[in-house]
């Protein structure tokens, strides 16, 4: 009697240990498409990547049409640089891609004053026009389109911008790049007054 019931009990314990390892292997083939994220993480350590505008072009030939598409894309590392990029390509991805490495290339500096923009300045290019103003903090930053991606890519949080010409999404971007470059701190411009560095608190 002793033995038999030594043979039942192995079993049941064969029986408890067999399920435990089957959840291990389950849920490794369910982050397969995951992939393309992973591949554009490492782009968010280097800065802000935006995608402006998109177009499409299509040609016509003998057998149909055939599409191209150009991007616009303006990118920075939110800490005082900015650039702009323009890529054409028979694919989506590939114009972005195209347009991405040219605006990192040509990428500038840009003079901030904390989290807005030391001065009130204005821009142009073609024919758009654009209008910034610094703002307090916690105004955010009160313009859209091609103005907005571009002061979002150089780190400015806090501005008031208005455009006053063409809504052509390349010439926005233009001209208000073309305003943050023409920005100055106040150093320099008291250097230019002709008037000394300790004068700047009495003003």
């Amino acid at each position: 009697m002793a033995d038999e019931t030594v043979v039942n009990e192995a079993p049941a314990a064969l029986a408890v240990e067999a399920p435990t390892p089957t959840p291990s292997p389950a849920p490794a083939p369910s982050y397969g498409g995951f992939r393309g994220r992973d591949d554009r993480a490492p782009r968010e350590v280097d800065g802000v990547e935006k995608v402006v505008h998109i177009n499409r072009c299509a040609k016509v030939v003998k057998g149909g049409r055939r599409f191209s598409f150009s991007a616009l894309v303006v990118s920075g590392d939110t800490k005082g640089k900015v650039g702009w990029g323009f890529g054409k390509a028979n694919e989506v991805s590939d114009a972005i891609k195209k347009a991405t490495e040219a605006s990192r290339k040509n990428r500038f500096s840009v003079h901030l004053k904390e989290s807005t923009i030391p001065h009130e300045v204005t821009g142009a290019h073609g024919g758009g026009f654009i209008m910034l103003k610094p703002a307090t903090a916690g105004t955010g930053i009160i313009a859209g389109g091609g103005a907005r991606a571009v002061l979002e890519a150089a780190g400015v949080k806090d501005v008031i911008g208005k455009s006053l010409g063409s809504s052509n999404h390349a010439n926005v971007v233009k001209a208000t790049l073309a305003a943050l470059g023409a920005l100055r701190p106040a150093d320099e411009i008291l250097r230019a007054r002709g008037k000394e560095i300790k004068e700047r608190k009495a003003l």
